[in-house]
């Protein structure tokens, strides 16, 4: 080893002379590269040293090369790719917006009659389909028609392309209702085909979204049978449930449910969730499916993916199936995929009612608290004057009040699976969503059961899962101090939320304690509080010229007060010590008379003794007028 050391030492510190003679003896012995690379470096000759810009031009000119090549390639495999540089060059200028409207109808005509003849070819292309669309969107009527009627007989083949799908789906926005027609026409026998296609599924969707209700139920009968293809001039418009369809047409109904989980399966099984035809074709499916297909379907939707689903009305109702019907674990993992998309769900008009049967069907309560209730502490201000975000909050405060969701909502919550819930044939679904309204939002099964819905009873569908609901409502609610939050905020925001539209109910039942008291007596110091912000706000002085309305005239927080009035005794009680006494002849004009008249019209007898001197004489001298 000391050899070796001692010999790349010699080697190192040898002289220039022997390095240049080196290569010329390695060079005629081995001829290797190798052995010359090292001493090229040392090397003293100039003419092994190259210029200083050769290295630059060399590397200019082999990208030149290569780009000269690739564009040759490029010609060689594209057969219009000459004519989609020019389309390019010309898309660059029509896209900008600063362009004159003039130059832009030139443009657009130069690269449609360049594409005249070929638009089935180039549509498919990356590029070719941005100059289309932006051609389709800034052409004449004319010009449209002729794009039409070129692509018309490959509507199909275009659909499923990547990027020809955008062009389809302009010419579908800009049509006319006869091209709508022409092109759903088109679809006919392969609706089911295209639904199973990630990009195919887009076009039969638009196309759903934009056809009148007969349109619609042509798409929606491919999926049901195929009979239905055959003889759809039979059905008319009005049978639009799948049970009455069958029912009419005396169709076998095991075959349909037979050829609808040939269809629907390999959709589901491909993750194409997000389209309304879908959810519409699955809920239908609900309705004349047997318990165990019922069962395989809920099974199979009962996972995270299951959030792309409910931003529909259909959707929402599978959501809501899913949550009543499916098993604790199911459950659990439909609660774990809405993970910090909570604020957005909730947001949602179809979403929100997910929400409100989960919190009103779940027992888990540590697990809603840790997914969904923190999430809406930490949204809570911009909730309770949103239409759909305050749904939750007025669910756990008043339960299936009808002053909050309407007969449809209602419905929707207490819908079920007729096969998972009862025995008795699907004819009655009516009937039995009557029946679930009536009796409350239901679960099946106990939440600590692994076993699917379909095994439970209808009396535990309809009833609800193990807990009590109130328990459940005071522990979501109380426990998990959400509702020492909400009387914060409302305490806040108290004005804003009086004079909003949607704002009102939430205060309203947040200073009533809740249905039920249930924030009583735990935070019956905190509702006092909130009566008496409310009771300093109205206590301020009329302003004369001012923009904003006193509380007691401006429309949504007189009538809040009024009923707040007539509902809690105690809140009459401070209103009237900390804002009316002495000063109910001010205000017994105009909406605030409302206000006033609320103090004898109240069934407390307590509010009418502390009243009745100051009040009762109004009236006597015809200055106020009571409610008959």
């Amino acid at each position: 080893m000391a050899a070796k050391k001692e010999d790349s030492k010699k080697r190192k510190h040898a002289p220039p002379a022997a390095a240049k003679s080196a290569p010329k003896k390695l060079k005629s012995s081995t001829g290797g590269k190798l052995l010359n690379k090292p001493h090229n470096k040392l090397s003293g000759d100039k003419k092994q040293q190259p210029k200083p810009h050769d290295p630059v031009d060399t590397k200019r000119q082999r990208r030149i090369q290569a780009k000269e090549l690739a564009e040759a390639r490029k010609k060689k495999r594209k057969k219009h790719y000459t004519l989609e540089q020019e389309l390019a060059s010309l898309w660059e200028k029509m896209r900008t917006r600063n362009i004159a409207k003039e130059e832009r109808s030139r443009l657009v005509s130069d690269a449609l009659k360049k594409m005249k003849g070929k638009i089935p070819e180039i549509a498919s292309s990356h590029v070719s389909s941005r100059v289309l669309q932006t051609c389709v969107k800034h052409c004449t009527q004319d010009e449209r028609i002729a794009v039409f009627v070129e692509i018309r007989p490959h509507f199909i083949t275009l659909a499923s392309n990547t990027y020809a799908v955008h062009l389809v789906t302009k010419m579908l926005d800009n049509a006319s209702k006869k091209q709508q027609a022409e092109f759903i026409s088109s679809l006919h026998g392969h609706v089911a085909a295209l639904l199973r296609h990630m990009v195919g599924s887009l076009v039969v969707e638009h196309a759903y979204q934009l056809g009148n209700a007969a349109q619609k139920q042509t798409l929606l009968m491919e999926l049901y049978s195929p009979e239905l293809q055959l003889f759809k001039d039979l059905i008319s418009v009005k049978e639009a449930k799948l049970v009455d369809v069958i029912s009419n047409l005396r169709l076998q109904k095991g075959s349909v449910i037979r050829h609808m989980t040939s269809v629907l399966q390999p959709i589901l099984e491909k993750g194409i969730l997000d389209h309304s035809i879908i959810h519409k074709a699955i809920v239908e499916y609900f309705t004349i499916a047997d318990r165990s297909s019922a069962a395989d379907i809920i099974q199979q939707l009962s996972s995270p993916d299951l959030v792309r689903m409910i931003h529909t009305k259909d959707g929402s109702k599978i959501g809501i199936f899913c949550i009543k019907h499916g098993s604790a674990k199911e459950r659990k993992k439909i609660i774990k995929g809405m993970k910090d998309k909570v604020g957005k769900i909730v947001r949602d008009k179809c979403g929100t009612l997910v929400l409100v049967s989960i919190l009103s069907i779940v027992d888990d309560t540590k697990l809603l608290s840790k997914v969904i209730i923190r999430e809406l502490e930490g949204i809570l201000k911009e909730l309770l004057s949103d239409q759909n975000g305050r749904r939750p909050l007025l669910q756990l405060l008043h339960p299936n009040s009808s002053r909050h969701f309407s007969p449809d909502e209602l419905a929707a919550l207490g819908s079920s699976v007729p096969s998972l819930v009862t025995k008795i044939p699907s004819d009655v679904n009516v009937a039995l969503g009557e029946e679930t309204e009536a009796s409350g939002l239901g679960e099946a099964g106990e939440e600590d059961s692994c076993h699917t819905g379909a095994d439970a009873t209808q009396s535990s569908h309809l009833n609800g899962g193990k807990k009590d609901p109130l328990t459940r409502r005071r522990e979501l609610l109380v426990n998990s101090g959400l509702a020492e939050k909400l009387i914060d905020a409302c305490c806040e925001m108290a004005v804003e939320l009086l004079r909003s539209n949607f704002g009102k109910e939430v205060i309203y039942e947040v200073a009533m304690g809740g249905a039920d008291s249930i924030l009583r007596p735990t935070l019956d110091g905190k509702l006092e509080t909130l009566h008496g912000v409310i009771a300093s706000l109205a206590a301020q002085n009329k302003t004369e010229g001012s923009d904003e309305q006193h509380l007691f005239e401006h429309f949504h927080s007189s009538r809040t007060i009024r009923k707040l009035i007539l509902d809690s005794p105690s809140f009459a009680c401070t209103l009237y010590e900390k804002a009316l006494k002495g000063k109910c002849s001010i205000w017994a004009h105009g909406h605030s008379a409302k206000v006033i008249s609320a103090l004898l019209e109240t069934s407390s007898s307590v509010v009418h003794k502390l009243v009745k001197k100051e009040v009762q004489p109004l009236v006597d001298d015809g200055i106020l007028k009571l409610a008959k």
